[in-house]
């Protein structure tokens, strides 16, 4: 009764290996949003996300319209996408 207190109060050796487990995979960052945020950087996305940002703007100071913004959202996807599919496999091991 005494050993099963103590471990109770002492915490078992499998509690804390799997804490440290939990506080690795937390540390672990995807790789394709580490490409995709630097691939948001250059010329031709900043270029299209800035055209994806003036059709919302145009779009939410009206208070009725049929515009909407998709063919800009797919242009900067495209655009992103097709930056990060030339870099993705290059940074996976």
């Amino acid at each position: 009764m005494v050993f099963e207190e103590k471990m109770i109060m002492n915490g078992e050796p499998e509690d804390e290996e799997e804490e440290e487990e939990e506080e690795e995979e937390e540390d672990m960052v995807d790789p394709i949003e580490v490409v995709r945020e630097k691939c948001e950087a250059t010329d031709h996305c900043v270029h299209t996300r800035e055209r994806l940002e003036q059709c919302q703007n145009r779009v939410g100071s009206r208070s009725s319209t049929e515009e909407d913004c998709t063919e800009e959202l797919f242009d900067f996807l495209h655009a992103r996408d097709h930056c990060v599919s030339h870099k993705l496999f290059h940074s996976v091991k």
